[in-house]
């Protein structure tokens, strides 16, 4: 029950992620966003470990290592990909693409593990790249690429990063908060370095609180309560819930004004109803375990 309530604050906060990013990226450029988003998530990764009580043991350099990795890739390489993506095709498109990374968890479990039914979560998989290919191509004028080629890489990144980051976070012995918080500092000092090379006005009032709460919410204490549902319950058992999580920013997003035309959305649901597929494959199989 645990793992499902954290699960659920997870999916929550990541939903709201789009909306509030595309709102931001509208004004300002991408590097103030995530440089805004690191300084959030820092200070939500130190408050928490200063609340653990958690000893601190001793580590060597190689142990640390893996961690280290895992941390920045799972949460640099994710949230800066993805916004990168965010900037440079429609919004709506780059969240459907940057939420294939269940399909991709799904895919490492196919040839690193010994699933139940392989060929049900194959195809499952295959028709969730099916829908991301729709998703590209079902721009205004029927043409693949409405957005930059570089904005779906990137959106393609970002889900290789958080897929990554998923499978490993559950076989680490590291605490969530031991784990991003090093990365978080991280963050904050390579996005300093890139708003101050564009030298821009800082965001204030309204846009610098957004900011700063994409940082605290959907990166700080989203990848905190997914990190931590992952630990309690097992990919399988909380991947329904996490896998709600395109439905509902892709609904915040269309309120919003976002639109699809009918071939994304025929994409849209391929890709949502994979993931769900995938999860309930996944569930189901640990039940069994």
């Amino acid at each position: 029950m645990s793992a499902l309530v954290f699960a659920t604050g997870a999916v929550a906060l990541w939903s709201t992620n789009a909306l509030v990013g595309k709102s931001l990226l509208a004004s300002h450029p991408v590097s103030q966003v995530q440089f805004l988003q690191f300084v959030g998530a820092a200070l939500v990764f130190a408050a928490i470990r200063l609340m653990s009580r958690e000893k601190a043991t001793a580590i060597t350099a190689s142990t640390a290592l893996v961690p280290l990795a895992v941390g920045f890739i799972g949460l640099v390489g994710t949230m800066v990909l993805q916004y990168i993506a965010f900037a440079s095709m429609p919004v709506i498109e780059a969240n459907l693409v940057a939420y294939t990374w269940p399909l991709m968890v799904a895919a490492a479990v196919i040839a690193f593990e010994n699933p139940r039914r392989p060929a049900l979560l194959g195809l499952a998989a295959a028709l969730g790249f099916v829908g991301v290919a729709l998703v590209i191509s079902g721009g205004r004028d029927r043409t693949w690429f409405q957005g930059d080629l570089a904005g779906y890489l990137c959106a393609f990144g970002s889900a290789l990063c958080m897929a990554f980051y998923s499978v490993m976070v559950g076989r680490l012995a590291t605490s969530p908060d031991r784990l991003l918080l090093p990365s978080s500092l991280v963050g904050v000092a390579l996005t300093l370095i890139w708003s101050a090379r564009e030298g821009i006005a800082w965001p204030t009032g309204v846009d610098l609180a957004l900011g700063l709460y994409l940082g605290a919410g959907p990166m700080g204490l989203g990848y905190y309560f997914w990190s931590r549902a992952l630990k309690l319950g097992g990919s399988g058992k909380v991947a329904v819930i996490a896998y709600l999580t395109p439905i509902a920013s892709t609904l915040l997003l269309t309120l919003s004004g976002e639109r699809l035309t009918t071939t994304a959305i025929a994409g849209a649901v391929l890709v949502v109803g994979s993931c769900i597929a995938v999860g309930l494959e996944r569930s189901e199989a640990e039940n069994y375990v």
